[in-house]
């Protein structure tokens, strides 16, 4: 509910375009030899189908802000439920800070035309990153400082402000991409098909000194499975760890990600979109 208020006066003051750019293979289900196909104009009831762009540009209007607004919901809260281990809060955000730094510096350096934003986005992210590398260090384990909820919010909104106002919503959640797996594979217990215990964290083994994955009983009494979060999967796949080694893990994966997210937007993005 917070993010959702805490949205709105973004939401007000933007100013950039709507609208987005239809796949290259989808075009011919809205348009065709230069006139709207059934699809296209059961679309032009909601949303405004450009005729004049052969159905390749399609404004959104106020849906577009309803998706800005909830993925401002959603940076908040997916940072906040992939936590648990000493430095991963901290540790995601700033890679996730280095990742759209990376995309800002290469839209700046080309000139693109919302250079001006990816400057503006830039700016925000160098103070940014330098306050959360001065707190990873205390947070990293074995970490003196936890962030809990506050800092979270404070990073989601970050990434949210940079994205919409720097006008790189969508290629934003390429940087999220181990958060919407989280979120995914999360799914059957935050909306209580499964039993979701107020902590999924992983549980110490003190004989061993390692994370295991914690497991929660099924409403048939039964059975017990590994509670559903990306650390637990990471877990049952790598087998048991130690609490700043399974932290080490999730970020190079977050790592990885967000590797593929840049190749994503600058390589297989121009095989689909002009």
């Amino acid at each position: 509910f917070l993010p959702s208020v805490a949205s709105l006066p973004l939401l007000c003051c933007y100013e950039g375009s709507t609208s987005v750019v239809v796949p290259i293979p989808l075009r011919q289900l809205l348009m065709n030899e230069g006139s709207l196909t059934t699809l296209g104009r059961l679309l032009c009831h909601f949303v405004v189908v450009d005729q004049n762009a052969d159905g390749s540009i399609v404004n959104l209007g106020l849906f577009y802000l309803v998706y800005m607004g909830l993925l401002a919901v959603f940076c908040t809260n997916a940072i906040n439920i992939h936590a648990g281990i000493n430095g991963l809060e901290v540790g995601q955000s700033y890679v996730i800070g280095c990742a759209v730094l990376f995309h800002n510096l290469i839209e700046i350096q080309a000139r693109s035309i919302a250079w001006e934003n990816h400057v503006f986005s830039a700016m925000i992210l160098l103070s940014f990153l330098g306050v959360s590398l001065a707190l990873l260090r205390h947070n990293w384990y074995p970490a003196s400082v936890f962030v809990g909820d506050t800092y979270c919010y404070f990073a989601g909104m970050t990434f949210a402000v940079v994205g919409i106002l720097g006008h790189f919503s969508k290629t934003l959640l390429l940087f999220f991409i181990p958060q919407v797996i989280n979120f995914l594979w999360s799914t059957p217990q935050l909306f209580k098909r499964i039993p979701c215990p107020k902590h999924r964290l992983p549980k110490f083994n003190s004989q061993t000194g390692k994370m295991e994955p914690s497991r929660v009983l099924l409403k048939s009494g039964k059975k017990e499975i590994a509670n559903m979060t990306l650390i637990n999967l990471c877990l049952q796949m790598l087998g048991p760890m130690s609490d700043q080694n399974l932290c080490v893990a999730l970020l190079a994966f977050q790592t990885l990600c967000w590797a593929f997210g840049l190749y994503v937007r600058y390589s297989l993005a121009q095989m689909v979109f002009d």
